[in-house]
């Protein structure tokens, strides 16, 4: 048909309708370079709004959200014992200290001093520049709390002093709380906290009052005391919990070494089945309040005290100290042996020997006795 010279069909429309195109062409132009005028501006607009939004966090396609400081009011922010630099991060957000988790995380990547944090309560501000933040937290006068140690084998009154040192907490507060029926101690107990304020180290918050630092020492001994089975195991052994603790107070103050406190337990049940006074000079010195020392002397041991086993047979009433927790594991899981004597031969090392007989047991004595000669720590 190409020969025939016949225009295709499209292209045969009359010469009015291709006039009509070109003037509705004519016409579009100008409507559509105003919609784009208007889609630009909404994009700016759009775009200035958000970076608004963002504020002094810096360009909006550039580092993370920060606030540009320098901060206003005061909020205390808890750091929590095992938290990692993220974690507080996110606290910090949370509290409105920080604007973001990874500016903070920007900011510490610089300061290595992060990583020694300690657990406590940390006094900052809101709206800090998280470079700000990271300072407060590495500068030991942020630090709005106090950190109590209970150390094994502390007695109660060496607590108190040790909570009314480091504390604004007074003496009389200190043992007002002791004596509350809210402390929490076992019945066993009978109201006397000896043996139930675990040691171990503990924070004490700004809304702290004495009552509920001490509350956190007979919660943690009671969580101690369940992970260890003490009722169960104790009942294996023929004993009372209270008992159990009693034992484990005087492992923990006769023991110069850990692993020689399972052989003491043994001398004590050893001693107990066979009807024999205990003689352990820790019972007397709780008695007189003697601190220190590896002797008493007969004064001390002439005490009615039922504490004084020199003059008792049996257990003291009750723990003559706070036991950690290898004194009681000592306590429930006592050594094999024949042994009813036992004494510190080396008080630099703590070096301890037992003997089965008396004889032995005064050969052991006598060395004691040579160390102390040479030696200020008898």
């Amino acid at each position: 048909m190409s020969d025939l010279g016949l225009m295709p069909e499209r292209e045969r429309r009359p010469a009015g309708h291709r006039a009509a195109r070109r003037e509705k062409k004519k016409r579009r132009g100008p409507g559509c370079f105003l919609i784009l005028l208007i889609v630009a501006a909404v994009c700016v607009a759009g775009y200035l709004g958000v970076s608004k939004l963002v504020g002094a966090a810096g360009d909006f396609f550039g580092g993370p959200e920060d606030y540009p400081g320098p901060g206003t009011g005061s909020v205390v922010v808890e750091v929590s014992q095992g938290d990692t630099v993220a974690a507080i991060g996110r606290e910090l957000k949370s509290q409105g200290v920080v604007a973001s988790v990874d500016a903070f995380l920007d900011a510490a990547s610089g300061a290595p001093e992060m990583n020694q944090v300690q657990p406590g309560f940390y006094q900052l501000q809101k709206e800090m520049p998280a470079r700000d933040a990271v300072s407060a937290l590495i500068n030991p006068e942020s630090r709005v709390d106090a950190s109590i140690s209970v150390p094994e084998g502390a007695r109660v009154d060496q607590v108190v002093d040790q909570i009314v040192k480091k504390t604004e907490f007074t003496k009389k507060d200190v043992e007002a709380a002791l004596e509350n029926p809210e402390l929490g101690l076992p019945d066993a107990a009978e109201g006397n906290p000896e043996g139930y304020l675990f040691p171990a180290t503990y924070t004490v918050a700004p809304d702290d009052t004495a009552l509920s630092l001490l509350q956190q020492m007979v919660t943690k001994a009671k969580q101690v005391h369940s992970e260890l089975g003490l009722e169960e195991r104790a009942k294996a052994l023929g004993i009372t919990p209270h008992e159990a603790v009693t034992v484990a107070s005087i492992v923990e103050a006769e023991s110069g070494r850990e692993k020689d406190a399972p052989k003491v337990a043994r001398v004590i049940y050893n001693r107990l089945d066979d009807g024999m006074a205990l003689q352990m000079d820790s019972t007397v010195h709780f008695v007189v309040g003697k601190n220190g020392s590896v002797w008493t002397n007969e004064l001390d041991r002439e005490s009615d005290s039922p504490y004084n086993t020199y003059k008792v047979v049996g257990l003291p009433p009750g723990p003559i100290g706070n036991p950690g927790e290898a004194a009681l594991e000592a306590a429930l899981n006592p050594a094999d042996g024949d042994w009813r004597y036992f004494v510190a031969v080396d008080l630099d090392t703590g070096e301890t020997k037992f003997a089965a007989t008396l004889d032995e047991h005064n050969g052991n004595v006598a060395e004691l006795r040579e160390f102390c000669e040479t030696s200020e720590k008898c």
